[in-house]
């Protein structure tokens, strides 16, 4: 039977990366963009070249009723729900936390760990109703370190892996397996922002030859790490957290 899942953030980027690769597996996909639609049109069309069905939708994970049509609008349309990528997320802006406004952090929490928790609590009959299911949240090893002049990021992200592991416990009976994924910096338009903002860093090709392996994260190696948790290859595995970034990443 065919496998449908949905992507948050699925348009560009490692969202993208991951959503062509789950489609190259057979999956159906959809996926929720918030702004760009040129680049959901682009998305779409490298899916379906791969004969699989493809479903962009307009919707931003910190608004609830979004969600809520994300998910009903997947089910309807591709006919179920059997993997749940939270990937959508935001860059902070680098400020200490002495700087930050209350926006940006309302913003930043919304985005990596409330609206998710929402998006999963509507999406869980769904997956429950299914033999096999996936949950696959794209954190990031900023938990590891928690840098300096990055708390809403750090917050978010933290708080994403909290809900990831706390959701595993909840619904392992049900047949679903709840995983995370934690890339390092990726070359990404978001990656560049993020190292601009971190380490006032305007080419992200400078890092390359400061990492272990020759270059920083691409899209295809993050969705390659989800590829692996929503395939039969970890049937046994839930409530695990992989980080993708060469053992360690220099930027300076």
């Amino acid at each position: 039977m065919d496998r449908v899942a949905l992507v948050t953030g699925g348009s560009r980027g490692a969202g993208r990366g991951i959503a062509v690769g789950l489609a190259e597996d057979g999956f159906d996909i959809a996926f929720t963009y918030r702004k760009d639609g040129d680049s959901a049109e682009e998305t779409a069309a490298a899916i379906e070249a791969m004969g699989r069905r493809a479903l962009a939708i307009q919707s931003d994970v910190s608004v609830p009723a979004d969600n809520e049509r994300a998910v009903a609008t997947t089910v309807e349309e591709l006919g179920g729900l059997q993997a749940l990528v939270c990937n959508a997320g935001i860059a902070s802006r680098g400020q200490s936390v002495a700087n930050t406004e209350a926006a940006e952090l309302q913003r930043v929490m919304s985005v990596h760990a409330l609206g998710p928790h929402h998006l999963c609590s509507v999406a869980a009959p769904h997956l429950r109703d299914n033999e096999r299911a996936d949950v696959v949240f794209i954190s990031s090893v900023a938990t590891l370190h928690h840098n300096a002049n990055g708390a809403p990021y750090n917050m978010g992200k933290a708080a994403m892996e909290a809900l990831a592991m706390t959701l595993a416990k909840e619904e392992r009976p049900h047949g679903v397996r709840v995983n995370v994924v934690a890339p390092g910096l990726i070359d990404t338009e978001m990656g560049r922002r993020l190292i601009k903002g971190a380490a006032d860093i305007d080419d992200i090709g400078e890092v390359h030859d400061k990492q272990a392996f020759g270059r920083v994260c691409t899209p295809e190696d993050i969705a390659d790490a989800v590829r692996f948790f929503v395939s039969d290859r970890a049937f046994l595995v839930t409530g695990e957290k992989l980080n993708v970034w060469g053992g360690g990443q220099e930027w300076r």
